[in-house]
């Protein structure tokens, strides 16, 4: 299985990126004029190996159309291009991506976090689960892919979940190999994340202050939506999600600008 795998994405990457596909994110995904010609090629081949790997399940009665599938494969590639390996093995343990047309709305009691239950119906744009599917509602997708300045990004807000699980816990923290890194890493986020529980004044949004695994996935679709917010409100913060990603999305979007 996982020679016959390997071969589907070599044999993928192979491929020429197809102009319709290039076409259709130009269109959907405002983030993708602001790439370099690299940082486009690069998310080119992730998109590819990406598809070859990960299932597209419809939810009951929807049709899942190849524009839906590599907008969603293009910015989840997206989010780990800049990583020390940026490989899909960072996304190994994904089974499959359901989409659903709109808003799932859950009923009875559910999870609001790791230590919080609720029974209050809950509408849901995305849900990513540990060794599972990250579940996607098409409509938010589309519309958030279109419209960065909101500040919201459920694509890169569950694929950063499926990092943050990438060693089995869900603590905010996303795979770091180097030590020093990873030690200011926890000690940026943990002051950032107090500050956001006492309700203190911060770019990001409220959900951020659920958990350490909220604040990890809010923080990160805020750092590519809106980086020049991020990187003036909270620059230390910023920084150490530079270094960690490999990107800087502040500079590129003041490159765009310019």
């Amino acid at each position: 299985m996982a020679f016959r795998r390997g071969r589907r994405e070599r044999e993928a990457v192979a491929q020429p990126f197809p102009a319709a596909w290039r076409a259709r994110l130009a269109v959907r995904w405002a983030t993708w004029s602001a790439l370099d010609a690299t940082e486009r090629a690069t998310v080119e081949d992730l998109t590819k190996r990406f598809l070859a790997r990960v299932r597209f399940e419809p939810s009951q009665g929807f049709a899942v159309t190849d524009e839906m599938r590599v907008l969603v494969a293009a910015q989840a590639s997206y989010l780990v291009m800049g990583m020390d390996d940026p490989t899909l093995d960072l996304y190994s343990r994904l089974t499959s991506v359901i989409l659903h047309p709109r808003t799932v709305v859950v009923r009875g009691t559910h999870s609001v976090g790791r230590h919080l239950e609720t029974d209050s119906p809950q509408a849901l744009a995305g849900q990513a689960h540990h060794r599972g599917p990250v579940v996607l509602a098409w409509s938010t997708v589309a519309y958030e892919a279109r419209h960065p300045e909101r500040g919201q990004n459920v694509v890169l807000h569950e694929f950063a979940h499926q990092l943050d699980m990438f060693d089995g816990m869900i603590d905010g923290t996303p795979p770091i190999a180097d030590r020093e890194l990873r030690e200011r890493w926890v000690r940026v986020c943990t002051a950032e994340y107090r500050r956001v529980r006492r309700g203190d004044e911060s770019v990001l949004r409220g959900y951020a202050a659920t958990d350490t695994g909220e604040f990890f996935a809010v923080a990160t679709e805020t750092f590519f939506s809106v980086p020049e917010r991020l990187e003036e409100a909270s620059p230390e913060l910023y920084d150490v999600l530079r270094e960690v990603f490999g990107q800087d999305p502040a500079a590129r979007a003041r490159r765009r600008t310019d």
